[in-house]
């Protein structure tokens, strides 16, 4: 069962500022819930159409009709479980691996996909701009399919960040050198751009080395999306 008031605060978290209010933040799929329960985030409700969906030790599992589901989901056709969840305190970065940096990515698929593409490569630190949209964004949450609960997703000052970091600085430019004739090293950041403008020229002062996706085809082609750019050179990154 479900009361009014908490499908009132469930409702409100598609919005990200009642999702830092409250500090909560929902995920929706069995097994995308049943990922993150497994993993280091804390859980706060979990609400089902059936018994046995999903399994919590910390937490009951509340069954609800299909149609309390639906006024709860962000869903179309909501996908039987739905939890939420505590946004977690900043993880600190460990720099003994690549690190991907995005600055001002808006669409909340690519920085899903992002998300995902980090965890399928073994990333395990994505750093966001201020500006980049919020990964606990629900579109987002269904795009990564699960990765976030082995991906930690942190929000800064992306300039001053870099500024400071003792890594090798790489950023995805259209006039970068080739990637597949690069000498990558074992460890660095990789900087990835906003889908219309690129990377910034704040952030572009700071990087140390442009690289770039040879294109083969027609010239008409004007980019890559910055998922589809993201999955070629972190596979690039990891061959090497």
């Amino acid at each position: 069962m479900i009361v009014k008031s908490q499908i009132k605060l469930i409702k409100s978290l598609h919005q990200k500022k009642y999702r830092n209010q409250h500090g909560l933040f929902f995920v929706e799929g069995v097994k995308a819930v049943q990922e993150i329960l497994d993993s280091h985030f804390e859980v706060d409700s979990v609400y089902a159409t059936e018994e046995n969906l999903v399994h919590s030790t910390e937490s009951i599992v509340h069954i609800i009709s299909e149609l309390d589901l639906k006024k709860i989901s962000a869903l179309t056709t909501p996908n039987k479980v739905l939890g939420v969840f505590k946004i977690p305190k900043a993880a600190p970065l460990v720099f003994d691996d690549w690190i991907v940096a995005v600055d001002d990515v808006r669409d909340p698929g690519n920085l899903g996909t992002i998300i995902r593409l980090c965890d399928w490569f073994g990333i395990k630190n994505l750093l966001c701009s201020a500006r980049t949209v919020d990964c606990y964004n629900p579109k987002t949450i269904q795009a990564t399919m699960g990765s976030l609960a082995r991906v930690h997703v942190g929000y800064t000052n992306l300039e001053r960040f870099l500024r400071d970091a003792q890594l090798p600085i790489y950023g995805a430019f259209m006039n970068g050198t080739n990637i597949y004739s690069s000498n990558l090293p074992s460890k660095g950041i990789l900087v990835m751009g906003n889908e219309a403008n690129g990377i910034s020229s704040e952030i572009e002062k700071v990087v140390d080395e442009k690289i770039s996706i040879p294109q083969f085809g027609r010239q008409q082609t004007e980019s890559l999306n910055v998922a589809t750019a993201t999955a070629i050179l972190l596979s690039e990154i990891r061959r090497c």
